[in-house]
């Protein structure tokens, strides 16, 4: 994205793959290209005149951290982990900006969760965290939608946390070159209302050691993304209770990463 408008840069340089893992595949010469290609100014499109989808539609891995922010582990009644809290969302739960999120025909206790997410860029194994920003090609805002009583039917959370729709991301990926990630503001709002607000700053595993710490286990691929955590202010954790139903409207609000909007809407 450039002054509002959208590069399509497989049109501006045919050279570059139109498949968003391929070009993250291509590495280094690829985003060359990439930056030679916005600075022709090329093949742009009105910003109002395109559907954004998710940057990374369907990733090899789509791992998540939990309780991975101090106040949101107090409000969980949790310990603070000694290791990050390590879960799958199913790949085919993530979606983009816009589009709609869903409140199941099996429950009614579908939380938000504002997060950071970041994207593997650069194939990688025991990758130490002062080289983690090698290997990560940017970030993005995501929501990890949790189906809450699904969640703890048992201990690994993974299908509370994997319904279809249940992981926007977007609206866009920021390269690392554009923002310092290991400290900005981030904040959900639902129907107008603050419910969410912290610093990434504030992660008790930061984005060094949730790379080193994965990558000891399983090579990091490109296109693989992250959800990094959730602040305090989840629905699930005030009393009473508070979860989105029918007309809500979600938005996740990350520093230098723009907004990530979506409606609620039932089965």
């Amino acid at each position: 994205m450039v002054d509002e408008s959208i590069v399509d840069l497989a049109v501006a340089d045919s050279a570059i793959p139109s498949d968003m893992l391929e070009l993250l595949r291509g590495g280094e010469p690829t985003m060359a290209r990439v930056e030679n290609a916005v600075a022709s100014g090329a093949a742009r499109h009105p910003l109002g005149d395109v559907t954004l989808l998710a940057p990374i539609p369907r990733p090899g891995k789509a791992l998540a951290i939990g309780l991975n922010y101090r106040d949101h582990a107090e409000e969980s009644g949790q310990q603070l982990p000694k290791y990050p809290v390590v879960f799958s969302k199913v790949s085919s739960c993530i979606t983009g900006p816009g589009a709609s999120i869903q409140r199941p025909r099996a429950s009614t206790s579908v939380d938000w969760e504002a997060e950071l997410v970041f994207v593997i860029g650069k194939e990688g194994r025991h990758i130490p965290a002062a080289s983690a920003l090698d290997h990560i090609a940017g970030f993005m805002c995501g929501n990890d939608v949790s189906v809450r009583d699904w969640q703890f039917h048992n201990p690994t959370w993974m299908i509370g946390k994997g319904f279809d729709t249940h992981g926007p991301t977007g609206p866009w990926l920021v390269t690392k070159d554009e923002v310092d990630a290991s400290s900005l503001d981030i904040a959900c709002y639902v129907n107008g209302e603050r419910v969410q607000s912290s610093n990434t700053k504030n992660l008790i595993f930061g984005i060094g050691e949730l790379v080193e710490y994965l990558s000891t286990a399983f090579t990091l691929e490109p296109g693989d993304i992250v959800f990094t955590g959730t602040p305090a202010g989840v629905g699930v954790s005030r009393r009473p209770p508070v979860f989105l139903k029918h007309g809500d409207i979600v938005r996740v609000e990350i520093e230098g990463l723009g907004a990530l909007e979506n409606p609620v809407v039932d089965e």
